[in-house]
């Protein structure tokens, strides 16, 4: 059984899934690591899902604001030995939930391109490839993504 907790990123289990993320982009990223690591603070984050499974945390996920109507999605992990049982796509759509409330209108993300199984996870749950935005603008190995938000998103 899984359990969803809205928290933030003061939560201690959320900030050991980030140490354990940030351990697997390091080896995923290689020497790019250090340049994407400076987008991924996580002190400041005040929307963070993270998914329980017997009391054991194993997946979160974050949202934080991009700009006055888009929310950035960030931190997004499960635990290798929970993968592939849907707990990241039951963490994106409470993510989506909870932006369309705060009254955002689309959510955005940057994944790389090693990270195929991400690629895969965003697309099936709609979101699309747009031109690399901000800070991710000429990085080749970045993969921009974009889903608009629905107002019926508020009332599932």
């Amino acid at each position: 059984m899984i359990e969803l907790v809205r928290t933030d990123s003061a939560n201690p289990d959320f900030a050991e899934l980030v140490f354990l993320l940030d351990a697997e982009l390091h080896v995923r990223d290689g020497d790019d690591h250090s340049f994407f690591a400076q987008f991924n603070k996580i002190d400041t984050i005040k929307e963070v899902v993270v998914a329980y499974h017997d009391e054991l945390p194993v997946g979160c996920g974050a949202i934080k604001p991009f700009s006055q109507d888009i929310a950035e999605v960030k931190r997004m992990f499960v635990l290798p030995e929970f993968r592939g049982q849907g707990i990241a796509g039951r963490v994106l759509e409470d993510l989506e939930q909870w932006a369309a409330q705060l009254q955002f209108n689309y959510l955005i993300l940057e994944t790389g391109k090693a990270m195929p199984e991400a690629i895969r996870l965003y697309t099936k749950n709609g979101f699309e490839i747009i031109p690399n935005y901000g800070q991710y603008a000429n990085i080749e190995s970045s993969v921009c993504m974009k889903k608009p938000l629905l107002p019926e998103n508020v009332l599932r």
